[in-house]
């Protein structure tokens, strides 16, 4: 019988393989070396695990065929064991066994939309073959590394080989500092919307910013801790960034996800899921787009032949409004809802006034959570959760806001929220009533008057007073931080000017 893996050892398992890098590459890029080699390890010994069953079943011929209906299909010359047991050149080895097993899982076109599929999966193969990074003692060294543990499902169930990839994730997020911000959410940020929109059984899911896939993970995870049919969810993402795209992809599969399609391209310039002469609308849209973006096409999105420039056309300097209305466009008209993180300053800029107005007026916006500081990587920043409802029902032009800032913890310098943190925002949510000092029913007519402004403080009145940001810390922080964050100080200063108003 398979011994089961602790969680404990499977962690110190996989970020073993990635401190045996330290000194060889840059720690930004761990992740484009170590998630592949997982995931050729994992499907490699689930294969095994398969095989042998059906072994012990029938035979040998009859392994030989019921192994060729299995979900992934891999090559004899492709598997983990030729390539352990290759003794040079062997990152081409590698190259050649990641390519012949994507050729040999090509993806499935269902209802117009491929699904699944290992297609570029492993990501930029010429990484393996450049010696002078990477010489063949290094890949021999984090072949033995990984070839440590079977990875079987005996051994390292679905939800345990995720729970283990989502902590690789968090230890590159530490490690890489601010490279880990393009596919790095707080999760239990997460577990709040994905607890808030309530994802139901034969449900359309949507994040058009999917990163590494963690929120489409989380609404899963929260009908299948419910008791709830989820493997009948459709998924659906979008992933600018290549190799990013195909994390999230293999973290679908570690899962145990194969109903899904994630498209790597830009969302803004080219939606990948399109119907009838518009972007094609979900059941439930949750995304954390990239913060007051500067080089992308304001032209083209001003003429957008999707129709989702709707509010209006949003400044050159911040496409956040843009992302904006591309996850409103992509409701459904039912009973479409969406989640969505954002600064603090798509709430009051000057320079997207207009864009609020008519966001205020539309009457989709349901609700305005501000969350706690220190949430995300590299940054004081504090953020917001907006939801919007295409049917709100009796909550009809009215919107709820939330002062959540306090309901956040920080431990050995990390700060997440508790599940007391979550069940109290929840609550107040679902109640959508006042509460002194947490929450404010406030009328469209009312925000109107405040220039359509969705700043929580004008709302929920607040007597504490470490409400005031700590300049001092918060800029000491932005200095220290990436080029990124640093471009995002003036909008932090904004947040500054506004909150003394």
């Amino acid at each position: 019988m398979t011994q089961q893996i602790t969680l404990d050892e499977l962690e110190r398992y996989l970020w073993q393989a990635a401190v045996d890098l330290r000194g060889q590459i840059d720690a930004a890029a761990y992740k484009d070396y170590i998630f592949p080699l997982v995931f050729f390890k994992r499907i490699c010994d689930v294969r095994d695990e398969e095989y042998n069953g059906y072994v012990e079943e029938g035979g040998e011929d009859y392994a030989q065929m019921m192994i060729q209906d299995s979900p992934i299909q891999i090559p004899t010359e492709a598997h983990w064991n030729v390539v352990f047991n290759t003794s040079e050149n062997i990152g081409q080895a590698l190259v050649d066994a990641f390519r012949q097993i994507e050729l040999a899982n090509p993806g499935k076109n269902i209802d117009g939309r491929m699904v699944g599929g290992l297609e570029g999966i492993f990501g930029d193969k010429a990484i393996w073959t450049n010696k002078n990074k990477m010489p063949d003692h290094i890949i021999r060294n984090l072949l033995n590394s990984f070839n440590k543990l079977t990875l079987s499902l005996a051994a390292c169930p679905a939800d345990e080989m995720g729970t283990g990839y989502e902590y690789l994730i968090g230890k590159f997020a530490d490690d890489a500092g601010h490279t880990a911000q393009e596919f790095y959410t707080n999760r239990t940020v997460v577990e709040l919307m994905a607890e808030i929109l309530q994802l139901q059984p034969h449900e359309s899911i949507y994040d058009p910013t999917c990163g590494s896939g963690g929120m489409l993970i989380k609404s899963l995870t929260y009908l299948k801790d419910k008791g709830e049919e989820w493997r009948d969810v459709k998924v659906f993402g979008q992933e600018i960034n290549a190799g990013t795209s195909a994390i999230a992809r293999m973290n679908l599969y570690l899962h145990g996800i194969h109903d899904f399609s994630i498209v790597n391209d830009d969302t803004l310039e080219r939606p990948a899921f399109t119907k009838g002469g518009r972007v094609q609308q979900f059941n439930v849209v949750l995304a954390n787009p990239p913060y007051s973006i500067k080089t992308w096409n304001r032209e083209m999105f001003a003429h957008d032949k999707w129709g989702r420039n709707f509010l209006g056309v949003p400044p050159q300097g911040r496409a956040d409004y843009a992302f904006f209305q591309h996850i409103l466009a992509s409701m459904d008209e039912e009973n479409g809802r969406c989640a969505i993180l954002f600064p603090h300053g798509v709430l009051f800029r000057k320079e997207e006034a207009e864009l609020r107005k008519n966001l205020v007026e539309s009457d989709l916006v349901e609700c305005v959570i501000g969350i706690g500081r220190n949430l995300f990587f590299n940054s004081c920043m504090d953020a917001c959760i907006i939801i919007c409802r295409k049917n709100k029902g009796n909550k009809r032009n009215k919107v709820l806001f939330i002062n959540a800032k306090e309901e956040v913890t920080r431990k050995n310098a990390e700060s997440y929220l508790e599940p007391k943190h979550i069940e109290k925002i929840k609550t107040a949510y679902e109640s959508f009533t006042d509460i002194d000092n947490f929450a404010k029913v406030a009328s469209k007519d009312d925000i109107l008057a405040n220039n359509a402004k969705l700043s929580i403080a004008l709302y929920v009145k607040s007597n504490n007073a470490d409400d005031d940001l700590d300049s001092e810390e918060c800029i000491n922080s932005w200095i220290k931080s990436t080029p990124y964050l640093n471009g995002s100080l003036v909008e932090f200063l904004e947040m500054i000017e506004h909150e003394d108003k």
